[in-house]
């Protein structure tokens, strides 16, 4: 079985139901021969009742974001799957009876908890999300199963959000804000976007996204990814492009190499006019040292989207921290989104449930899609 081509689930084991498995004809009865004369002195044969044949169709089990997040909208599936559905209390006793996993809770931990349990895993596990570092365990990362991402939902409207973000802070949009609720009148100077540079760390599918809309502002953009290509530097050239760049866009992946890559070191070589932006996810900044940076002009401002903890908490000191702007994990959470996510699964249960390749197969190793 290859990583990402496989067949659905049947046979001994599968939940009932749907239309199918079934071994009869097209019209539904059984398949037979041509009927038996009675030979002379035998009674006519009395039709055997056909056994009927119990189809089966695969589990798909869904682990349920907390309320008021609805559930995703897989009507289109009935017939074709058994939908079930747990919480992060009972996704352990589930899941040796799924053959896939919907996480549509994307910020739980409690697949890493569950997994490593006794019995069958699902073949499949899809994330409604970008990233995996939420999900994926030693446990997971060696077996068979095959992991999914949402990778394109959230491209174009990360991309904007960033742009949003950049153009607030160019503007001084905060500030202005602040002094309108204060009923104050206070002339400044703004800078100007066009002609500036970004060092957007992350060459996947979203930092290319942010790469493109800065560039419809004037902004030229360096990216740099994991490994040096065409069109994308690698990171021994990142601290030179920081030093460089008046925006850093941190969209990078959550793994072992870039957990808690920007810190002091790297706020350091900034020049004092950059604004740094995070949409990747919050153990890739050290916040301690984002909030000194910021305390000490080390930089203009940042934007955060993303924590390490999460909710933030009500006493964290990047409530306060000057030129920060604080938003709750929401940059790629546009209007439909959730019914974006749902559709996706569908199309990808689609290509499973016909044996074809998957699109968005996570290399559990590095931990994203690979080929970018």
């Amino acid at each position: 079985m290859s990583a990402n081509s496989f067949s659905a689930p049947s046979g001994p084991g599968a939940p009932e139901g749907g239309a199918s498995g079934s071994t009869g004809s097209a019209g539904g009865a059984p398949r037979s021969g041509p009927a038996r004369a009675a030979a002379p002195g035998e009674s006519p044969a009395r039709p055997t009742a056909a056994v009927p044949t119990v189809p089966t169709v695969p589990t798909v089990l869904v682990l349920d974001a907390p309320a008021p997040a609805p559930p995703p909208r897989l009507g289109s599936l009935t017939g074709r799957a058994r939908v079930l559905h747990a919480d992060e209390d009972t996704l352990a006793g589930q899941l040796p009876h799924a053959d896939v996993l919907l996480v549509w809770d994307f910020l739980s931990h409690a697949v890493r908890r569950a997994w490593p349990g006794e019995g069958p895993r699902p073949a499949w596990v899809h994330t409604a999300s970008a990233g995996v570092d939420h999900l994926m365990c030693p446990e997971l990362a060696a077996s068979d199963a095959v992991v999914t991402n949402a990778r394109g939902v959230f491209d174009q409207p990360i991309a904007e959000y960033v742009a949003a973000l950049v153009l607030a802070m160019a503007k001084d949009l905060p500030r202005t804000l602040d002094l309108q609720r204060e009923r104050t009148w206070l002339h400044r100077e703004s800078r100007r976007v066009s002609g500036t540079r970004a060092c957007v760390v992350g060459s996947g599918p979203i930092g290319r996204a942010i790469a493109r809309t800065l560039k419809a502002l004037g902004i030229a953009s360096a990216l740099v990814g994991r490994t040096p290509r065409t069109g994308v530097h690698g990171p021994d050239d990142l601290n030179r492009l920081l030093a460089r760049a008046d925006w850093v866009v941190c969209a990078a992946p959550l793994t072992d190499d870039t957990r808690g890559m920007f810190d002091e070191r790297r706020f350091g070589v900034m020049q004092p006019s950059t604004c740094f932006i995070n949409v990747g996810r919050g153990q890739l900044v050290v916040e301690d040292d984002l909030a000194a940076a910021l305390a000490k002009r080390w930089i203009a401002g940042a934007a955060l989207d993303v924590f390490e903890q999460e909710p933030l908490p009500a006493d964290s000191p990047l409530w306060t921290a000057p030129g920060l702007i604080v938003s709750p994990h929401m940059s790629g959470d546009t209007v439909g989104w959730r019914d974006e996510l749902g559709a996706q699964f569908v199309t990808l249960y689609g290509q499973w449930e016909a044996g074809r390749a998957l699109a968005n197969v996570v290399d559990k190793k590095r931990g994203y899609v690979p080929g970018h």
